[in-house]
């Protein structure tokens, strides 16, 4: 009988027990965390890829303007071209970490490629005169068919009928 009670094992209970719900607790973290993390990034890349997507449709459709009326604004048309080049360049697939690693595809600055990207649309568009629109367009604040309401601000707090009021001398407190 004494040979069957580990004295031991009864000094590292708690270790033992929190080890095996750590081991668990990691695996079905990670088993989430891929889960979590497939989905954030097919968000991410759609918000990514609706800005290169309008920036490209925003440079063809000058292309054919310019193309259409005969203009011959080199700048301009300048411009466009390498913005579309810059759009080709963008990555479309994701490329395994293997074909990376082995060299048969080389690694990209997606975030500095987005920036040269970014600067060569507000290049065109002053160069065509049009006013660049470069902030992301939220789900809730569009209404009548898509046209955001510039005016409205979303406000952080409800406000009371007191703090609307206007003060004297434009102070507050």
């Amino acid at each position: 009988m004494a040979d069957e009670f580990d004295l031991e094992a009864l000094v590292h209970l708690e270790q033992t027990f929190y080890d095996a719900g750590y081991t668990d607790g990691f695996a079905h973290g990670r088993i989430h965390g891929l889960i979590e993390g497939r989905a954030l990034g097919r968000e991410k890349g759609f918000e990514i890829w609706e800005e290169i997507g309008f920036y490209e449709g925003f440079a063809t459709t000058w292309q054919a303007i310019y193309a259409k009326h005969g203009r011959d604004d080199q700048r301009a048309v300048h411009h466009i071209r390498h913005l579309l080049d810059l759009v080709s360049q963008f990555p479309r697939i994701n490329p395994s970490p293997d074909a990376v690693a082995s060299g048969a595809m080389e690694e990209i600055d997606i975030s500095k490629l987005q920036r040269q990207i970014r600067s060569r649309y507000k290049a065109l568009c002053a160069s065509l005169g049009v006013k660049p629109t470069l902030r992301a367009v939220d789900a809730d604040s569009t209404e009548d068919g898509g046209v955001q309401n510039v005016d409205r601000q979303k406000q952080v707090w409800k406000l009371e009928e007191d703090a609307r009021r206007p003060t004297m001398q434009g102070l507050s407190f």
